[in-house]
């Protein structure tokens, strides 16, 4: 018998039945289209994972804080990384023993015909029974499915890791778009503006035409169109304003109605150099790659676990402790009982019920390899398609200031000429508007080269040649919440705090 239970034990620690994981042939290109370099990383003096510091702007850093430490999404995300954490802490106690003391204090019959050591003659006992057991219990892994098991839940919280630092970069990347958009209107409001001035300033040269008898009235009231439409469209710009606001208000989890962003009078700067690095990088970079291949490899070990359900199953089991019918006596010597032995169950017949749920685990695998694959093929799109933005929005950005220097140009030249009573100020009229409409479009190509830049950063996974990290982010704790503190309590403190719940 003991060298029977010695080589249970020892085929435990080694059969291990189902695929052992390993990371899928990825088909990578060699490079980035249209990128033929790997410039060093311009950030390396930044603290790990902080990769809107680039940008130098201290408004930007402050609203980071803030949606880092409340917004409700990653809440939620982090929330579902405890819970896939304490899944994988728990299928750990399924390598051990397990133990229970079930008091029982009830009123039985028992049967006549129940095995004895001696002839019962057809008596039975009846009224009360006192048990106070002790149960034992170790399931013997002998095909490696609490193995599998384990490593399984250990992939699952490795993916709910991941799609908490997923669900982090997607929100940092919303309040910096959401941030550049919001900088962007402000520029484009200052410029309208100055166009107001200066076609007020239109409007008071055409109505001293007008009273001096070298203009008409059409001028005045040309003049009067142009400073009316120019005045509407703030109005216009200031209520886009107010959506982006309200959107970083639920960003940074505050309410929108006591939110505000001051307007800022500078220009957008320069978006930063932003290496690409090479393709075969977002392997380790995107948090939701990985998090396609922890799905992959939990799906790989739960074909273990459906294959190790055809073998038989061996459990040890023990119980022991006192049992009488008389309370007084319970814990008498001769209450004393025990029982001690393997449970064995054989497979036999399940309706195909293992081989069906066999079938789906591998069709799990596989759906879960077609999402990886997927997964990769978006990333590299992605990148490819922030790096033809930036690339051309900088050769459009060029051009688009060549364009606003000519127009100011001749709308300085109109100007001139009107004032001279050289020119028609319908000459004016149409120069104002090309000017404006240049100095707009280069306002709005220098948030688009900003957002740009944003996008490849969140293609790329956040940060340059560094792995994001898988530290919790740190969050102000809900009030309402049922986790706050609970694990440094102490046992007795925790039961009063139930009671004081109940």
């Amino acid at each position: 018998m003991r060298t029977l239970l010695f080589l249970l034990i020892t085929s435990a620690a080694v059969a291990q039945v189902g695929p052992n994981y390993e990371r899928p042939a990825t088909a990578t290109p060699p490079k980035f289209k249209g990128v033929t370099w790997r410039a060093a990383s311009p950030s390396a003096h930044l603290p790990k994972g902080e990769w809107w510091k680039v940008f130098n702007d201290s408004r930007l850093n402050n609203l980071m804080a803030a949606a880092t430490a409340n917004n409700q999404q990653l809440k939620g995300a982090i929330a579902r990384f405890d819970q896939a954490r304490a899944a994988a802490r728990m299928s750990r106690a399924d390598f051990f023993p397990t133990a229970s003391l079930p008091l029982t204090a009830e009123t039985q019959r028992t049967s006549a015909n129940m095995p004895s050591m001696f002839q019962l003659n057809g008596a039975s006992y009846r009224g009360p029974a006192y048990n106070v057991p002790i149960e034992f219990g170790w399931e013997l892994d002998l095909w490696g499915k609490l193995r599998r098991q384990a490593e399984g839940t250990r992939a699952d919280a490795a993916a709910a890791a991941d799609a908490m630092h997923n669900v982090l970069l997607g929100i940092q990347a919303e309040v910096a778009m959401n941030y550049f958009k919001l900088r962007t209107l402000d520029n484009e409001m200052r410029i309208v503006r100055e166009a107001v001035g200066w076609r007020n300033e239109a409007l008071k040269i055409a109505s001293a035409r007008v009273q001096a008898g070298a203009g008409s009235e059409l001028e005045q009231a040309q003049a009067e169109t142009e400073v009316a439409t120019a005045e509407a469209e703030i109005s216009s710009l200031q209520a886009q304003r107010d959506q982006f606001e309200n959107v970083l208000a639920i960003l940074i989890g505050t309410s929108a109605s006591g939110f505000r962003v001051p307007a800022s009078t500078s220009t957008l700067s320069s978006p930063p150099s932003v290496p690409a690095g090479m393709p075969s990088d977002l392997l380790e970079r995107r948090p939701d790659i990985s998090q396609a291949e922890r799905k992959l490899q939990s799906t790989t070990a739960a074909i273990g676990v459906a294959k190790a359900l055809f073998f038989p199953s061996i459990k040890l089991l023990g119980r022991g402790g006192f049992q009488s019918g008389n309370i007084d006596v319970l814990f008498e010597p001769a209450s004393l009982m025990w029982s001690v032995g393997p449970s064995i169950s054989v497979p036999l017949f399940s309706g195909n019920k293992n081989r069906w749920n066999l079938t789906k685990s591998k069709a799990a695998h596989d759906e879960a390899l077609a999402g990886y694959r997927q997964a990769f093929l978006a990333a590299l799109a992605d990148v490819e398609t922030s790096l033809s933005a930036i690339r051309n929005l900088s050769t459009q950005a060029e051009s688009q200031h060549r364009a606003r220097t000519s127009s100011e140009k001749a709308a300085q030249l109109a100007k001139t000429r009107y004032e001279s009573g050289t020119s028609p100020y319908l000459d004016v009229i149409e120069s104002n508007r090309t000017t404006l409409a240049t100095q707009r479009a280069s306002a709005q190509i220098a948030g688009q080269r900003l957002l740009a830049t944003v996008g490849l950063i969140k293609a790329i996974g956040g940060g340059w040649d560094q792995k994001m990290p898988t530290n919790v982010p740190a969050m102000t704790p809900d009030p309402a919440a049922k986790n706050l503190d609970q694990d440094k309590l102490g046992f007795f403190t925790k039961v009063k705090g139930w009671f004081k719940r109940g």
